[in-house]
């Protein structure tokens, strides 16, 4: 910059990303997780993780349910452990074969 000129220019503004559940509270995150099975079909698998899962439509749970028949597993939510116990609970009761909690 050269003395005695003025600037108009802004310091860069730092946006800051909100935190997900679990994080900035030095709690790790747990995992909620999916198994594949031979009883649930891909609809109700999709339609239960986007009855209970914030952020998952019918078609996100879609891929979801490809992904656990693929793959076997698939995690379909980390956060805090309250609302991962909570997901894991609704999903369990809903039939979908769960594995125990991830932390």
């Amino acid at each position: 910059m050269l003395a005695g000129v003025a600037t108009t220019e802004a310091p860069p503004v730092r946006k800051e990303r909100p935190a997900r559940p679990g994080e900035g509270s030095g709690e790790r995150p747990c995992h909620v997780v999916v198994l594949n099975d031979d009883h649930n079909t891909f609809e109700h698998v999709a339609r239960s993780l986007a009855q209970f899962i914030p952020g998952v439509d019918f078609e996100r749970g879609m891929a979801l349910a490809n992904k656990i028949h693929n793959s076997g597993r698939a995690r379909v939510w980390s956060g805090s452990r309250e609302q991962a116990e909570l997901y894991w609970e609704q999903l369990n009761g809903a039939g979908l074969t769960m594995a125990p909690l991830e932390d």
